[in-house]
């Protein structure tokens, strides 16, 4: 190729428009960096992104959040709490983030009653909550508890034998009590012979298995209560209704005399007959998105027909090869024509009324108790079905449990054999080894 002054000059000119698109791009990729960013979370749960319960509820925040974290200037705590809150924060743009250093101002630390480092500080709507302990769950759990509209009172009524919301028997629902509590609902028992009658700020009435009979007088304060527009959860239990029968006739609830049988448990690997599992649900708020098995010990069966002006359908209905069995279970139990009732069985219903301007009425009835007890609690989804029967009872049905997310893969177990193996392994034969290669190597090279 002849080279000349002209051809030199188009190639400066080329290798200077080259340099100037060049920096030109490099420039753009930087200010695009500083403005966009992209996240890829491959880790088996997906523990390093927010769940999706988690983004759903920011959704439904409307105002600005201000996060403070009272944290020293250790930048191993500052990058995990700013780490953790830039997931919030890629959801909903109007989270703010403040470091504070609480040695730097320790009146305003002993006002705000801070006693850990990292603590934070969440303040929504003119309320405020402080959080020791930095999670998803735990910062979730406290933006729930903010966003919720007042007070959310649930009332447990008690005096006659019922599960205490609070209790550690396994019959109470002492661990149901404290996670309602942590979402932010308020829990108070109510012994209506000694103070009637039932608050009006009452959210949901609990009646929790009563194991004595009701005065008259009770039974009548609880039926004012529904008739004025309250809430009900009314958690039954096989036999005696204990003076509720009123109430029952009311809502048009008929218990089915027995315990359900269901002999599908036998798959599952369980052998106690009195185990109803319930493992498909129908449409409906408190079931939405729900597909875990729940279990229910000794759960009643229940005939329903809804009475005028109320709007109700089954949410828990047993096997096609269950039974409500009346006699003793004991020995070899088996269904009797004309004295058991063949399933399936409705065991849960859900009713609802418009009520003008003070809005819907919700009623729940379980022909259960023993499920939300401390004693199942943890078993299959009953904890989450718990929960979203309040938060639809208390119009919050909007709230949804935040799951704890764990790493599958971070456990690496082996049996006394095998660390044996690999001890004798790393401590005796890998040494060896290497001395022997090392041996062999040097009377190679001496000969």
């Amino acid at each position: 190729m002849f080279v000349n002054g002209k051809t030199r000059r188009a190639t400066r000119i080329q290798n200077t428009l080259f340099l100037i698109l060049f920096l030109a791009l490099v420039g753009m990729l930087a200010w695009l960096s500083t403005r966009y960013t992209f996240t890829a979370d491959w880790t088996t749960t997906g523990r390093n992104t927010l769940s999706t319960a988690s983004s759903e509820l920011l959704e439904q925040l409307d105002d600005p959040v201000s996060i403070t974290a009272f944290a020293t200037e250790d930048q191993s705590i500052r990058h995990a709490i700013r780490d953790l809150l830039a997931r919030y924060q890629r959801h909903k743009r109007d989270i703010t983030l403040e470091f504070i250093n609480p040695d730097l101002q320790p009146a305003r630390v002993r006002e705000l009653g801070i006693r850990v480092n990292g603590e934070l500080l969440i303040e929504y709507q003119g309320r405020q909550e402080k959080l020791a302990s930095v999670s998803e769950q735990s910062i979730t759990n406290a933006l729930q508890r903010l966003a919720r509209s007042g007070e959310r009172w649930l009332v447990f009524l008690e005096g006659h034998g019922e599960r205490r919301p609070l209790g550690e028997a396994n019959h109470d629902l002492g661990a149901w009590g404290k996670r309602l509590e942590e979402k932010g609902f308020k829990i108070q028992s109510l012994n209506l012979a000694a103070t009637p009658p039932i608050p009006d700020n009452t959210a949901v009435l609990v009646l929790a298995g009563p194991q004595t009979n009701l005065m008259p007088g009770e039974v009548a304060l609880i039926q004012q209560f529904i008739e004025g527009g309250g809430n009900l959860l009314w958690l039954g239990d096989p036999g005696d209704l204990h003076g509720l029968q009123p109430l029952a006739d009311a809502l048009g609830v008929h218990f089915v005399p027995g315990i359900i049988v269901d002999p599908t448990t036998q798959v599952l690997g369980i052998s106690d007959p009195r185990l109803a599992i319930a493992s498909t649900y129908p449409p409906h708020p408190v079931t939405r998105n729900f597909d875990v098995i729940t279990l229910f010990p000794q759960a009643a069966g229940i005939k329903h027909e809804l009475p005028a002006g109320w709007q109700g359908q089954a949410i828990l209905v047993s096997a096609e090869r269950s039974w409500s069995e009346t006699s003793e279970l004991s020995g070899q139990i088996a269904f009797d024509e004309g004295r058991d009732t063949l399933g399936p069985l409705t065991f849960g219903v859900v009713m609802s009324r418009a009520r003008g301007d003070a809005g819907e009425q919700r009623v729940v009835i379980i022909g259960d108790g023993d499920f939300l007890s401390n004693a199942y609690l943890g078993n299959g989804g009953n904890l989450p079905l718990g929960m979203n029967l309040i938060n639809w009872l208390a119009h919050d049905d909007r709230f949804i449990d935040i799951p704890v997310k764990v790493a599958p893969d971070r456990t690496l177990s082996f049996s006394p054999l095998a660390q044996g193996v690999i001890g004798f392994g790393w401590l005796i034969l890998l040494p060896l080894g290497l001395a022997a290669t090392g041996a062999v190597i040097w009377w190679r090279r001496g000969r």
